[in-house]
């Protein structure tokens, strides 16, 4: 099943526009979910979002590791990306200080581009993801060592 990505920017420029935290909708066997304040968009049948992690709407998990680091791992399955395009250089890279709010890579999902954001300050110690690979909800990310 298709969704009319015209359609679903209207939407998503309303619901910012109105400031709505998170939307849900469902028609003709599509079902649309949005979550402002993380970094999740989806829109699949309602198949497939049966079988996606139950929580693919959520921001990053942190963990901290032994080693003083912080993992941040996938907020839902996808496509990972280290850069904007093929041309462009990586948003980081190991030993790149970092900043909230910085890009640290894109997560493709249902053909939507989502950007996932430092939450805190430090330097990137790993990058576990390899460029073009698919992702699982929850699959570490980065280890960053916060500062």
């Amino acid at each position: 099943m298709n969704v009319d990505t015209d359609k679903l920017k209207s939407l998503l420029a309303v619901l910012a526009e109105e400031n709505v935290a998170e939307f849900e909708h469902e028609e003709a066997g599509v079902r649309i979910r949005i979550v402002r304040g993380g970094v999740a968009v989806a829109a699949a049948p309602i198949a497939s979002v049966l079988h996606a992690a139950p929580s693919a709407a959520k921001a990053p998990e942190i963990v901290v590791a032994d080693d003083g680091g912080t993992d941040v791992t996938s907020p839902f399955v996808g496509t990972f990306y280290r850069a904007a395009g093929p041309d462009v250089p990586p948003f980081i890279e190991v030993g790149a200080a970092v900043k909230v709010g910085q890009t640290l890579c894109i997560v493709e999902a249902m053909k939507l581009m989502n950007e996932i954001e430092a939450e805190f300050g430090g330097v990137v110690t790993a990058i576990y993801a390899e460029n073009g690979k698919p992702v699982e909800f929850g699959q570490k990310l980065f280890r960053i060592k916060k500062s």
